[in-house]
């Protein structure tokens, strides 16, 4: 089978593609033929990092063709999508079954793709904001996966003003046509301030204005891989808080609640409340292509590879 290999020459490194073995699931794991991988920002930051060679994780999608000895909530023909952490550039990838969800009849993987993680990341940080109806709201990263789904929860969930923080202005159609009444470019002075809530999805250098956007009492959720540094006065002056979000925790520890959160994505996007936003779909040859789409803040909305027809 095809597999992209993340290998690094004494520099960031660069994507390959192989051909390998199929690999084989764990007691606990389903092996899927991938229909569509979602690239996702944290595996695109520790490639560009360099030093030591990644397996590259993603979003997956696809169909189970095998399973763990442990397994007995799936099939073999099942459909299922969820979070994969190592080598899901590949057209056959392992997933643990407590990251993984069945996918409607007739939704496309690509979708699904596009719909349960980002939509699964950007409901837990509106709800670890403790958002209440008539707040105003602003999303960094507006235009990417988790970002798009995030506006569209901001605006089904009572927000007075939803505003869509970008890089770049040629986003701002795009983010307005999913519920932001005002776009703030990165680069403006003071972002329309002040917010009682933060989605950020940033991170970093982008961290510090956001925290001095905050309202009085105002929250930041923090769910970006991008890290960055918080001044403690900032907070206290504002009687502001920051919080961080993390789906995984969420999947693994919580499992009821992850459950229910899944139940009402599906239905969300039934009753065309929430809808995906795809920027491309990449051959899965092509992941570096992809990367770069992304470390260059040109994509609007979520960024896929597909892999060809077939496999060894």
């Amino acid at each position: 089978m095809l597999r992209i290999r993340h290998e690094v020459n004494g520099g960031p490194g660069v994507l390959c593609a192989e051909e390998v073995e199929r690999p084989e699931a764990g007691a606990e794991e389903v092996l899927i033929r991938v229909e569509a991988v979602g690239v996702t920002l944290p595996t695109v930051r520790k490639v560009r990092e360099g030093g030591e060679p990644v397996s590259l994780g993603g979003e997956v999608a696809g169909e189970i063709v095998a399973l763990g000895a442990h397994v007995t909530a799936f099939a073999v023909g099942d459909r299922v999508t969820g979070l994969c952490f190592a080598d899901a550039y590949a057209e056959f990838a392992v997933l643990n079954t407590a990251m993984a969800s069945p996918i409607p009849d007739g939704v496309p993987a690509v979708e699904a793709v596009a719909l349960v993680r980002s939509g699964l990341v950007a409901r837990g940080a509106y709800e670890a904001a403790r958002a209440k109806p008539r707040e105003s709201v602003l999303v960094t990263a507006a235009a990417s996966g988790v970002g798009t789904l995030a506006l569209q929860y901001a605006r089904a969930g009572g927000a007075a003003r939803v505003v869509a923080a970008v890089s770049s202005a040629d986003k701002a159609a795009l983010v307005r046509g999913l519920g932001a009444d005002e776009v703030v470019l990165y680069e403006d002075a003071d972002w329309g301030a002040p917010y009682d809530v933060i989605l950020d999805g940033v991170g970093g250098a982008l961290l510090d204005p956001a925290v001095r956007a905050l309202a009085t009492g105002g929250r930041l959720v923090a769910f970006s891989s991008g890290g960055g540094t918080v001044e403690a006065y900032e907070l206290l002056v504002r009687g502001a808080s920051v919080i961080g979000f993390q789906m995984r925790a969420v999947a693994l520890g919580e499992p009821a609640l992850y459950e229910r959160w899944l139940g009402e994505l599906w239905q969300l996007r039934d009753a065309g409340t929430l809808r995906t936003v795809v920027h491309e779909e990449i051959p899965l040859v092509e992941a570096a292509r992809a990367h770069t789409v992304i470390e260059q803040r040109r994509n609007l909305g979520k960024v896929v590879l597909v892999p060809g027809p077939g496999g060894a």
